[in-house]
């Protein structure tokens, strides 16, 4: 017996399934599912950071998106925010590193 406790994508006990293994779920409350969430984030990201593979941005983005979902927000609401902050204060394009100021 394996012990995962933890959020996983939606196909992922259909794939245990077909690979001959009898996963155990349960579906979680909005309050559970968002504190998941969060803690996925964290997990994608430490893996990112670990590995420095792409594909690990996508899991990201995937949890961002999920948790935008657990808002009121639609993703074009969020999008519009995120562009209206590039807007006034600009994107990290420009690759500045702040050392001090004077």
């Amino acid at each position: 017996m394996k012990i995962y406790n933890k959020l996983v994508r939606d196909k992922i006990p259909e794939i245990m399934i077909k690979n001959g293994a009898k996963p155990v779920t349960k579906i979680l409350s909005d309050e559970e599912y968002k504190l998941e969430l969060n803690k996925k984030l964290l997990e994608e990201v430490n893996e990112y950071l670990e590995s420095d593979d792409i594909l690990e941005l996508a899991d990201i983005q995937e949890v961002l998106l999920a948790l935008i979902n657990t808002t009121n927000m639609t993703y074009e609401e969020f999008e519009k925010i995120r562009k209206e902050k590039v807007s006034k204060r600009g994107a990290f394009d420009n690759k500045i590193f702040l050392e001090k100021e004077e």
